[in-house]
């Protein structure tokens, strides 16, 4: 897979690129072709991927890209002065310049990898940002920033038992409906409503762009890349036919779809590495230790991940256990890292984090004797091994720390939140706009600040039952009746156990995506461990809202704190 790293300097870019684009411009494709052959079975699997990255990297989709056309801009010229990605935004000072400024919007300029690799405040990335809430364009409904922060693309389309749900909020259940939704949302500057003309837009950009402009330098208009039997393609970006498109001739939505396939392809393509023959994950200290161990590295088949979780624990506390720890050595590729700071090890301290990491309480809640002994994260209830996600959704807390933060202790659990009949009763008043409510409020799935306090984030209450939102509904619904068939419970009661309740992320290199959380409130691993001895306190007391009950089986002591941050730092990698 390649991640193309683009300069940092984009003045410099310019300097440069402007007078070559003159002259290429005397030779390049002007935007029109003699008819394409016949379309033939031939391509090349993994070019939809090499594709995709250029279609990831794409400026011109954006809605500030197409004022600049319509202010007399040229096609192919992808500058756009979108204030939003002239800077990169972090928890210290903002990175300047950005990696795509004097340009607008596109999808990497939320989902990172290399392009701030040496700057300060930046680092490597597993394709998310900087910033506790991406910034987005500005326009007229005075909003800055996505009430939430990009999570890591790394390995987020894995399959998992019920099917692929994406968002923070479950919103969507395919990576197609993602990507679509993002080219035409919020994010790329189009207002609900505009979904139309953000389609025809892209469509006209794929059509006029004559390849000069292509931050992947393949060097080739989409018109032709798209056909995929042009003999000027070479053999790595050769679509195959399911990729295809016949630019000249096709509708909007079909140029729209055909780049939605193939962004897709990419995206899916995004994995930490693994062995060709099992997919067992290799890259990380954790990995290391399990394989040279001989201890299984991912879950048996028909074995679920929080079976394998519990074999895991078994083997590791075994008397006869013998552990042979992984100690840096500067002398093997597999023993340093490149893009982190700390050592490539585990040792004494990052077994003694795995084990409390894998320890579950004997009951729920947690006993008085294990509240005072510790040493029992219960963490594998939601982060079971080997992908360290159960896929599944939980309210943790977040929201409600958050909210009474800015409002006062128990203010959350005083925030009127209304039912399923009011809440599809009123749906402009409540739930978020979409194409069909381009007015909706957007009330509870907003940023919570003092001034309005009923403004905040209640993450898959949002979207399960939401009639503008039909396709994920089956799939949360699995989730909020704890896969109950048939289920049991009303709409209007899963609504209610749907409250503040978000998807459960990977901890796969988590130095590479802080800060943490969907709120990016939690600067380090530190704060997180403290934040979750905080809410299982409060979950046992009963005054966490709608709180996962699994938190009243955490019981940790400060002591504990260390080597679970050392375990969960044996965790991370060096993505390339």
């Amino acid at each position: 897979m390649r991640h193309t790293h683009i300069s940092s300097s984009m003045q410099t870019y310019w300097s440069f690129l402007l007078p070559i684009l003159l002259v290429i411009g005397l030779t390049a494709c002007s935007g029109t072709e003699n008819p394409p052959p016949p379309s033939t079975p031939t391509g090349t699997p993994g070019a939809e991927e090499a594709v995709g990255e250029r279609l990831f990297l794409e400026t011109r989709f954006a809605h500030a890209f197409k004022i600049s056309l319509d202010n007399g801009g040229d096609i192919n010229d992808p500058r756009a002065g979108d204030g939003v990605v002239n800077t990169l935004e972090t928890l210290g000072a903002p990175i300047d310049p950005g990696p795509f400024k004097g340009m607008s919007m596109n999808c990497r300029a939320c989902h990172l990898v290399d392009d701030a690799l040496s700057s300060p405040g930046g680092g490597m990335r597993t394709y998310a940002d900087f910033a506790r809430r991406s910034p987005i364009p500005a326009r007229a409904d005075g909003k800055t920033h996505a009430p939430r922060n990009s999570p890591p693309l790394v390995n987020s389309a894995l399959e998992r038992p019920g099917g692929i749900l994406l968002h923070f909020d479950a919103e969507f259940n395919s990576m197609e409906e993602l990507v679509a939704a993002t080219f035409t949302g919020r994010n790329f500057g189009w207002l609900p409503g505009e979904k139309t003309q953000a389609i025809a837009h892209i469509a006209r950009v794929v059509r006029g762009d004559d390849g000069s402009f292509d931050l992947t330098d393949t060097g080739l208009s989409y018109r032709i890349l798209f056909t995929g039997t042009n003999p000027n393609i070479p053999d790595e970006l050769r679509l195959l036919p399911q990729f295809r498109t016949f630019v000249g001739s096709g509708t909007d939505q079909e140029i729209f779809d055909a780049v939605v396939r193939v962004v897709s392809a990419y995206v899916k393509g995004l994995l930490f590495s693994q062995t060709e023959d099992s997919g067992a994950l290799i890259r990380s200290p954790f990995d290391v230790f399990l394989a040279i161990n001989g201890l299984p590295q991912q879950p048996d088949p028909n074995e679920s991940p929080l079976a394998y979780s519990r074999r895991l624990r078994a083997l590791i506390n075994a008397p006869s256990f013998s552990p042979q720890f992984v100690t840096a050595n500067p002398n093997r590729v597999d023993g340093q890292f490149q893009f982190h700071s700390q050592a490539f090890s585990f040792g004494a301290n990052e077994l003694a984090g795995l084990k409390i990491f894998l320890a579950e309480s004997a009951t729920l809640p947690a006993s008085p004797a294990e509240l005072t002994a510790g040493q029992i994260g219960n963490c594998l209830a939601c982060h079971p091994a080997h992908n360290l996600t159960d896929f599944k959704a939980h309210n943790t807390g977040t929201t409600q720390k958050e909210y009474n933060g800015i409002h006062g202790a128990n203010a959350f659990g005083s925030l009127v939140i209304p039912n399923l009949a009011a809440r599809n009763g009123n749906y402009d008043a409540f739930l978020p706009p979409t194409e069909s409510h381009p007015n909706a409020s957007d009330r509870f799935r907003a940023i919570p600040v003092l001034a309005d306090p009923t403004l905040t984030d209640l993450g898959l209450w949002n979207v399960f039952a939401n009639p503008d939102m039909p396709n994920p509904q089956a799939k949360i619904r699995a989730i909020l009746c704890d896969d109950q068939v048939p289920c049991p419970l009303s709409d209007s009661a899963l609504l209610d156990r749907a409250v503040a309740r978000f998807k459960t992320p990977s901890l796969r290199d988590p130095d590479h995506s802080a800060p943490f959380m969907h709120n990016g409130q939690f600067d380090t691993l530190e704060n997180i461990i403290d934040f979750y001895i905080e809410v299982s306190d409060q979950s046992r007391a009963g005054t966490l809202r709608n709180g996962d009950t699994q938190l009243q089986g955490i019981a940790l002591k400060p002591n504990d704190v260390a080597p679970l941050v050392a375990f969960l730092k044996s965790l991370d990698e060096d993505y390339q």
